[in-house]
């Protein structure tokens, strides 16, 4: 039986009310502590769910209110040299639910809210002190907070992650910057789709959201490493030149960049993943998300699993006696399939920077990959992948030894 009875989560983005929701629905009473002064409702533009991400969802009782602000995108394609080549999909699953990150942000926030989830805005955490008791966490504004588990959800630049290990290594940029819009779009676009497009100079991607407009988001070749606040200071209108400049030549990416606004485009900033993280938890302390996992943005599948991290943190501590007990088991539950989709998008990640001889061959061969790739084999065990929340965790672990 479990002795966590209280826990702290540090985070107010995607991780963190799920996370808390999950353990309030696990019997422990959860607090969501935000170091901003409010939800973070503006805070990027468009990402997939995939079925398996929605499914979890499903558990906190959240996949409803997201589904019901999605668009359903049931096809994958490649665009090389303006010609798309669509991917067969899964039989038998829903589709990809593409969706606004703040309005994504704004449905966790209210579910955590409505599940009865405390929140608490401008808690910075600067440090914590952890005895047999308990664990005391300590915040910038100088008050401090106690309870059994803390969990980190802090993001890809985690105060959690540092004070479990020093060490531990941080983001790594991609030597891209991230944007993204909204746009009214009559050209010809096929109805629930997102396409991966690699252009004469840079990658994008965009999809159909019906009602004549299409979501498109930029991967900016960009060496000088600036973050979210850095790159919002540069004025948007210096970012729209240089991307009607880097597109100019592609279909449809050209005609994208010169219809977006600067009040429509979205500056994500510097672009990164997170190398594998050697230790996930440290006594009382466990890291979910971006915090320890943050696939590229090719793999589809980095907010997914971060729900999936936050739904199996809550069950292990229901079910494991020890906080220690429940990180080391959560841990092995997680890390092989994090870190397999992790090594997979970063394959396709190569290919976002390539070079015009990169890219002739990627115009010659793209067909053929399509044709050749067994789509099941490759996307199946991720997609497919469900949560049991009714059954102990022993059971999971048998089927992991």
């Amino acid at each position: 039986m479990s002795t966590v009875r209280t826990a702290m989560v540090i985070g107010g983005g995607i991780a963190g009310p799920v996370t808390a929701t999950a353990l309030l629905k696990a019997g422990i009473d959860a607090r969501l502590y935000e170091a901003y002064p409010g939800p973070s409702y503006n805070i990027g533009s468009g990402l997939a769910l995939a079925p398996n991400g929605v499914a979890a969802l499903d558990i906190i009782e959240a996949g409803e209110a997201v589904r019901e602000i999605a668009r359903p995108i049931s096809k994958m394609g490649l665009s090389v040299g303006g010609k798309d080549i669509f991917m067969p999909g899964l039989s038998g699953l829903e589709p990809l639910q593409l969706v606004d990150r703040g309005e994504l942000h704004r449905a966790l926030h209210d579910r955590a809210v409505a599940a009865g989830v405390p929140i608490e805005y401008n808690k910075r955490l600067i440090d914590v002190v952890e005895d047999e008791s308990g664990i005391t966490a300590r915040f910038a504004d100088g008050s401090t907070a106690t309870a059994d588990a803390l969990i980190g959800a802090d993001g890809i630049r985690s105060t959690v992650r540092g004070l479990i290990d020093p060490d531990a290594p941080g983001p790594e940029y991609l030597n891209m910057l991230g944007f993204g819009a909204m746009i009214d779009y009559d050209g010809d676009i096929e109805p629930e789709s997102m396409t991966f497009a690699f252009g004469k100079k840079a990658y994008y991607l965009y999809g159909a959201t019906g009602e004549g407009q299409v979501m498109w988001g930029a991967n900016l070749p960009h060496k000088e490493y600036l973050s979210l606040t850095a790159a919002r200071a540069i004025p948007a209108s210096h970012w729209l030149s240089i991307l009607r400049e880097t597109y100019a030549e592609d279909t449809p990416g050209g005609e994208f960049a010169r219809r977006t606004t600067e009040e429509q485009l979205e500056v994500v900033g510097a672009l990164h993943i997170m190398p594998s993280v050697p230790h996930w938890f440290r006594g009382r302390m466990a890291l979910v998300g971006d915090a320890v996992h943050a696939p590229s943005n090719s793999s589809g599948q980095g907010a997914s699993l971060a729900i999936e991290s936050a739904i199996q943190v809550a069950r292990c501590l229901r079910d494991l006696p020890t906080p220690e007990e429940a990180f080391a088991t959560y841990e092995r539950l997680r890390r092989g399939r994090v870190e397999a989709v992790a090594a997979r998008a970063a394959k396709a990640n190569h290919s976002k920077t390539l070079g015009p001889v990169g890219r002739k061959m990627m115009q010659l061969l793209a067909p053929v990959f399509v044709r050749m790739m067994d789509t099941e084999k490759t996307m199946g065990p991720e997609q497919r992948y469900r949560i049991d929340w009714d059954a102990p965790v022993y059971k999971e672990l048998a089927k992991t030894a």
